[in-house]
């Protein structure tokens, strides 16, 4: 490695921060959804065959609005079981009963997620750029294995991102 010049050794090493830094975001903010899902309907059972959520006193709260313009479906359980059930102070504030909304999106469709991976394809770019950068300044053998390995982590890595984004709405998907 003595005949490298040390910028394609940082730009290599700073393109693979990068891609890692993408990866590390997108997984992230993927675990953080599914928390914040389990989170919402904690302690909750969903019925598919019922189409309705459970509540952990026996209770069932039953589809009350499909909101086709924002893909959610919201459940509501009656306001005259929960405004006199001994655990409301615990579960919800609402005097018109719990509610559990669900998106019908995907997470990388989902605002959030669709929000996260823009971000994350931005990195990978930006680590396909300055690899690329380089490469033109740089025409070792060495130099240019290591700038297009980064270029071609870069455009795995974006063509993974990028593909659950491009796949049309899902249909509505099993809630549990």
């Amino acid at each position: 490695m003595s005949g490298i010049d040390a910028e394609p050794l940082l730009a290599t090493a700073y393109g693979l921060l990068l891609l890692a830094s993408a990866y590390g975001l997108d997984v992230l903010a993927r675990h953080s959804h599914r928390r914040a899902d389990r989170y919402g309907t904690g302690g909750f059972r969903f019925h598919p065959g019922l189409d309705a959520w459970e509540c952990p006193e026996g209770e069932y709260l039953h589809l009350h609005e499909h909101d086709r313009e924002r893909r959610l479906l919201r459940y509501r359980a009656r306001p005259l079981v929960c405004n006199a059930c001994p655990a409301k102070p615990e579960c919800t504030d609402s005097d018109e009963g719990r509610e559990i909304v669900r998106s019908l999106e995907e997470w990388p469709r989902s605002a959030a997620g669709s929000f996260h991976r823009v971000i994350s394809l931005s990195l990978v770019g930006l680590a396909a750029l300055i690899a690329v950068v380089v490469l033109v300044r740089h025409h070792d053998p060495a130099e240019a294995a290591l700038l297009s390995a980064v270029v071609l982590s870069a455009t795995f890595v974006a063509r993974r991102l990028a593909r659950e984004l491009r796949q049309a709405p899902s249909e509505p998907r099993a809630l549990a």
